[in-house]
């Protein structure tokens, strides 16, 4: 069992880990475009919260655009939102096929194993989790999104070449980040939940079982993450063969949880943006208590923000998830 599991099913309260670096910028005042390319910006502003909740773990920042620049995308960068991709690196099966393979450490990827490595120096009693894309989303984003889709069923050929090598570059990233000193990694792939369960299957659980077959050793945990999933996912889900999961609001996780094993944990699923910016704390903690009670009997579940929290999200909102948290438990 991995660390990540030991340390949820063995803990005698509740874990509150939510998807939060951004929100850390309104006790640095640094700015988004200083996390996402100075790793010293990143560890101050997870530093922060760290020591405003002490949380259990420590996480690098979401951005999914890093490793498809790394590909060679084009990206947006602005102060206050997280880096996009603009444009389409691919568009037919001769580019795929040439395109270049990067290496762990090319472009800003190294802004984020050098964050894991400083959380893993400062804070190494506490588990350190990296993130990363996963391998449909970081190829949806080489092609463009909704063109992924269409090409799921019109080219399958293509897109199966481009996630062969985002998965070979995934699986090096994901070793680096554990040579850094990462307990762990969660790989978001919000982009395949909006495949059919039998799209989701062949061109993204597929692909990221390998990811996880290579990186197993009984200690690194590899947490999937899906914001878009919804029930009709999850067998195709469970088909990465992983013990580790975050689902976003979409997904009904009191009929999930009674679906897993006792020893696979889900973590999530209050919306990042109703909940953790748009709510009052009052109401903030009233629907964390709603989902911790749904909850109750399931020892393997750790409440968390569906997807990523968002840069403007009130501290008050996190001081209220957590205090309402820790008077559970």
């Amino acid at each position: 069992m991995n660390h990540f599991n030991q340390f949820v099913l063995g803990s005698p309260r509740r874990w509150a880990m939510p998807l939060a670096v951004y929100p850390g910028l309104a006790l640095t005042g640094a700015t988004v475009r200083d996390v996402v390319n100075n790793p010293q910006a990143q560890f101050e502003a997870q530093a922060a919260l760290h020591e405003r909740y002490q949380t259990p773990c420590v996480l690098s920042a979401m951005d999914l655009s890093a490793e498809a620049e790394a590909f060679g995308c084009t990206l947006h960068f602005s102060d206050h939102e997280i880096p996009c991709v603009t444009g389409r690196l691919v568009t037919n099966l001769e580019q795929a096929a040439k395109l270049p393979l990067p290496q762990p450490g090319d472009k800003r990827t190294a802004v984020y194993l050098e964050t894991v490595s400083r959380l893993h120096a400062h804070y190494g009693r506490n588990l350190v989790l990296a993130g990363c894309i996963g391998p449909f989303s970081l190829a949806a984003r080489l092609v463009g999104v909704s063109e992924a889709m269409e090409l799921t069923l019109t080219e399958p050929g293509l897109m199966r070449t481009l996630l062969e090598k985002c998965t070979a570059f995934l699986t090096a990233y994901a070793r680096a980040f554990k040579a850094a000193g990462a307990d762990g990694l969660i790989m978001a792939e919000p982009a395949a939940g909006l495949l059919s369960p039998r799209g989701l299957l062949a061109f993204s659980s597929s692909y990221i079982k390998q990811i996880g077959a290579a990186l197993e050793d009984g200690h690194f945990a590899l947490i999937l993450h899906n914001c878009a999933a919804k029930m009709l996912h999850l067998p195709a889900i469970l088909e990465t063969g992983l013990k580790n999961f975050h689902f976003g609001a979409p997904m009904d996780l009191v009929a999930a949880l009674n679906k897993v094993p006792a020893d696979t944990v889900l973590c999530g699923n209050l919306d990042p943006t109703s909940v953790f910016v748009q709510s009052s704390p009052a109401e903030l903690s009233a629907r964390t208590r709603d989902l911790l009670a749904a909850t109750q009997p399931h020892r393997n579940f750790v409440i968390s923000s569906g997807c990523d929290v968002p840069p403007l999200a009130p501290l008050a909102n996190l001081d209220a998830f957590f205090q309402t948290v820790a008077a559970w438990a």
